[in-house]
């Protein structure tokens, strides 16, 4: 099971939103490339980006940092907020990133989740951001109007590789994982499933190795206040022995094209935005976008 380290970006800075709110914001480091390459020194065989910019219509402000990440480290990365079309999708993959995650769109535009789905095999996640079985969108400043677990049945179908269920109540508290919920969600949808979402410390990760079958688990506030060392979580997550061994768990088992296929683009030459990028960015609508 992977511990998945989170980068959220706001104009630029590593910040923690509480719940959401942007106006409950905690930053914590101006350089996220470092940030990234503190946590790809510590072990981390995965981070996690949200573009909160992204989810409110402006990636552009993360844009450099992003890139940034993609020259710093080579460990595969996977983005999501704000992203809503297929030109989106492939700007972002051109510059290097390994996966992508679609919220909104999962319930507006299930169509295009399918799409890329097809496209990028193995390449497209599905964020599920709820509040109880309510999916929340468009920066989770509105109700999805679908059924958290009706809609995770139905992922499957449309070619998703991952799930990454957030609890929105509990995302950026310390409050605890929603692990009753996060369980129900990967029994119905039968995919590889990260849990996010209020992780505390190690006891937490101890819950979810003992319930078993996770692929892993996303931590943010935990790590950066400390309460959650990152070396330590790690070994915990290694230990066997728990039902947390089995396959569907298993850091040995990546989700298709996940590891060695999903080899990081190389831009250390990139210093010029691309042409496809901005065209792409010139179709997002505002006033909001998935967080992830």
């Amino acid at each position: 099971m992977l511990l998945i380290p989170a980068i959220d970006l706001k104009d630029g800075q590593c910040v923690r939103l509480v719940q959401g709110r942007f106006e409950d914001k905690t930053v914590y480091g101006t350089d996220p490339a470092a940030m990234a390459r503190r946590w790809a020194d510590l072990g981390a065989k995965l981070i996690h980006l949200i573009d909160l910019d992204g989810s409110l219509g402006e990636s552009e402000p993360n844009r450099q940092a992003i890139m940034a990440i993609r020259r710093e480290v080579k460990i595969p990365l996977q983005l999501g907020g704000g992203l809503k079309t297929m030109d989106n999708l492939a700007a972002w993959f051109d510059l290097g990133l390994d996966r992508l995650i679609l919220g909104t769109a999962v319930c507006e535009n299930p169509q295009l989740v399918e799409k890329a789905s097809a496209r990028w095999p193995g390449r497209v996640a599905a964020a599920l951001d709820a509040s109880g079985r309510t999916l929340k969108v468009w920066g989770w400043c509105r109700d999805g109007g679908r059924d958290l677990l009706e809609t995770a049945a139905l992922l499957k179908n449309l070619g998703v590789s991952l799930i990454i269920h957030t609890d929105v109540d509990r995302d950026g508290t310390k409050a605890g994982p929603n692990l009753e919920m996060a369980t129900k969600v990967r029994q119905s949808s039968g995919l590889p499933t990260i849990v996010s979402g209020g992780i505390s410390g190690e006891g937490d990760l101890r819950a979810i190795k003992n319930v078993g079958g996770f692929f892993g688990v996303i931590s943010g506030k935990a790590l950066y206040e400390g309460n959650l060392d990152f070396a330590s979580g790690l070994a915990l997550l290694a230990q066997k022995g728990t039902p947390s061994d089995s396959p569907e768990g298993s850091p040995t088992l990546l989700p298709q094209n996940d590891s060695e296929t999903l080899s990081p683009t190389d831009l250390a030459q990139e210093d010029s935005p691309e042409p496809r990028f901005s065209a792409a960015l010139a179709g997002t609508n505002r006033p909001g976008g998935q967080r992830s």
